[in-house]
């Protein structure tokens, strides 16, 4: 027994301490391993070449927006490009206003003349209905004159004017001579009306069928 009441320890070590792991194969239980001294790793030697030509330092000013300022000459001749392309520009765009508002008005003039044209085409087919109605006033049918007289009525305020031209003076663009009679050797004049004619909105919707005197 040492002095201290320990067990003597011959190695001089001393015993490992309380929970530290088992010595593996080979090693001694109660010398800890050796470990090599760490060696610093010293840096490489630079050799430097006495014939190498030097390297060219950067020059000032190769660097993105570096370089000279523009000059007032410059910068006028863009400001100069830029109004002229805002004039094309403007220009353009005048011209396809221009463009738009031909075609609106071409179109409503169109989309006017098709319903005008539709008016016309239901006018010329009610005029058989017309002559209807004038020939059997015509036969004394007094009954007929009222239908008549609403009928012509309301064609009227859409357009249709009658055409009536006993005496007048023979026009064969509004007038289709059907008959002849001899005359005083003066100008030829509608001698009697056989149908009316028509006419919707100052255009001739169709001729008169009339006897010619002269």
């Amino acid at each position: 027994m040492s002095p201290i009441g320990r067990p003597h320890d011959p190695t001089g070590f001393g015993a490992p301490p309380k929970g530290a792991p088992a010595p593996g194969p080979g090693q001694d239980p109660v010398r800890p391993p050796h470990r090599e001294p760490l060696v610093r790793a010293e840096p490489p030697e630079v050799v430097v070449d006495p014939e190498a030509p030097d390297a060219p330092a950067p020059e000032v000013g190769d660097g993105p927006g570096d370089g000279p300022d523009p000059s007032v000459e410059d910068l006028v001749e863009e400001l100069e490009a830029v109004i002229l392309q805002r004039d094309e520009y403007l220009e353009l765009a005048r011209a396809k206003q221009a463009d738009f508002e031909n075609f609106r008005k071409q179109a409503a003039k169109r989309q006017l003349e098709l319903t005008e044209q539709a008016a016309a085409g239901l006018a010329k087919a009610l005029l058989p209905v017309l002559d209807a109605l004038d020939n059997g006033v015509g036969h004394g049918d007094e009954s007929l004159v009222p239908v008549r007289s609403q009928l012509l009525g309301v064609l009227e305020k859409e357009g249709l004017v009658r055409v009536d031209p006993v005496d007048d003076v023979f026009d064969p663009n509004d007038h289709d001579a059907v008959a002849h009679e001899p005359g005083d050797g003066g100008e030829a004049s509608v001698a009697e009306t056989l149908r009316a004619g028509y006419r919707w909105n100052g255009r001739l919707l169709r001729p008169a069928m009339v006897r010619v005197r002269g």
